[in-house]
């Protein structure tokens, strides 16, 4: 891998061997099938997805994607797992959904060759598996029009994080493989705000996302503690 991309390979390793089990909605990825009615609906009340134009950062098998594309907005879905884009390619003509594509390349590398060309930007549950964070917010700012929405989900970093998003996720009630995070690369809100600042974002909304291992629900919250995401707007 070319070093000066922002992308750890181990990572790209991690998800890529799991990638045939994206839409698997009881493999490791069941997490993400189940929260993400709660970030699509967030997305859309914030801004309302029918003719926007959309890039989805770090999209995996194109969960997201997918499901933005079926709200009526032109998705392109970009990540650095081929493997993972190769099954999200694969859903997307086994399900018919249209104005969805997908293509191998950073937000770094898609910054310098289509800046300012999206209404909508979403980067989830991505941050925390890049060396740099800052520099895919960055991109993020650059991609956006002017006026447009950033969105960002991530892990906050404190020893209720450590507890929960790793001890207890991963180890005890296995809803994640083990290994899936590494504590250091946790985000506190107040570093993503700072990350936000200097690429000229301005922070709308915080929101957190809980679960109940008893009901196996989630649901957002004002509780930023653990799990989090932020809107935002390209100034």
């Amino acid at each position: 891998m070319n070093p000066n991309i922002n992308a750890d390979p181990a990572e790209l390793a991690k998800f890529s061997d799991l990638a045939h089990r994206w839409w698997d909605p009881e493999s490791e990825f069941r997490p993400l099938h189940q929260i993400n009615p709660l970030r699509l609906g967030w997305i859309e009340g914030l801004v309302p997805l029918a003719g926007k134009t959309v890039v989805d950062i770090g999209c995996g098998g194109g969960i997201l994607s997918d499901s933005m594309a079926r709200k009526g907005a032109s998705v392109l879905g970009i990540d650095l797992s081929s493997k993972a884009l190769r099954v999200a390619q694969l859903h997307a003509l086994e399900a018919a959904t249209a104005n969805v594509r997908y293509e191998e390349i950073s937000a770094e590398a898609l910054a310098l060759e289509r800046p300012g060309e999206f209404d909508v930007v979403t980067c989830m549950e991505m941050l925390e598996h890049v060396p740099d964070p800052s520099s895919v917010v960055k991109a993020c700012s650059a991609l956006v029009k002017p006026g447009g929405w950033v969105f960002f989900s991530t892990i906050n970093r404190n020893p209720k994080s450590f507890l929960f998003a790793i001890l207890g996720a991963e180890y005890v009630l296995q809803l994640l493989p083990k290994g899936t995070h590494e504590f250091a690369k946790f985000i506190r809100p107040s570093e993503m705000a700072g990350h936000c600042r200097a690429a000229g974002l301005e922070l709308l909304q915080t929101r957190g996302m809980e679960y109940n291992p008893l009901t196996r629900r989630y649901w957002l919250s004002g509780d930023t503690s653990v799990n989090y995401l932020l809107a935002t707007r390209r100034q």
